[in-house]
């Protein structure tokens, strides 16, 4: 049986596959097509974007990043405003993850499966709760630090197989941090993964 995706669910699309690298031009025709946007980033009022990823074992980079650039894009949102990406710390070493935030060129930041089950998400999956002991992982994981879900949980739509990625976004204003005591807005420096450079 093929491993349950992390926060799985309805439809979403990641489109075909991602370039190497990243930046803002590969969204300069954006549009807020979206729709749960609550805003852009592009208007200024956000100090900071935090990409929550859930993912299968051996999910491919351009899966992951696919998925997050067409969600991006789809909200008005750039590459250039994602200060970080999130996701539990079971998945801290999965290639397909650590090569989708170096190319993205921001730190990969894990969340114990503990802490992630704290946050309250609007899309909770039992199936998540049973293959990683939380009931979500992208929407849980961008929300972790705090701030505001300007996007809910997606679903890539590879060609022929089963969805192995899912993300969400979250935004923090500039000077305001979580309001959520036993969740800090800076995680330790245990759960930082810093990436340097795409593998």
């Amino acid at each position: 049986m093929a491993e349950a995706v992390p926060d799985a669910v309805t439809s979403a699309g990641a489109g075909a596959g991602a370039g190497s690298r990243a930046d803002d031009s590969a969204d300069d025709s954006a549009d807020d097509s979206g729709g749960d946007s609550g805003g852009g980033g592009g208007d200024g009022m956000w100090s900071s974007l935090t990409v929550g990823v859930g993912a299968a074992r051996g999910v491919p980079v351009d899966e992951v990043l696919a998925l997050v650039l067409e969600t991006l894009r789809e909200n008005g949102l750039r590459p250039g405003e994602v200060t970080e990406v999130a996701t539990v710390e079971a998945r801290a070493a999965e290639p397909g993850v650590v090569a989708a935030a170096a190319r993205l060129g921001v730190p990969l930041v894990t969340y114990p499966a503990e802490r992630l089950a704290t946050v309250a998400v609007p899309n909770p999956s039992a199936v998540v709760l049973a293959a990683v002991r939380t009931r979500s992982v992208a929407e849980a994981a961008a929300l972790a630090a705090g701030g505001e879900l300007l996007v809910p949980k997606r679903v890539s739509a590879p060609v022929g197989r089963p969805a192995r990625a899912t993300c969400a976004v979250a935004a923090r204003r500039t000077g305001v941090t979580s309001a959520t005591p036993d969740i800090p807005a800076t995680p330790t420096a245990s759960t930082v993964t810093r990436i340097t450079g795409s593998p």
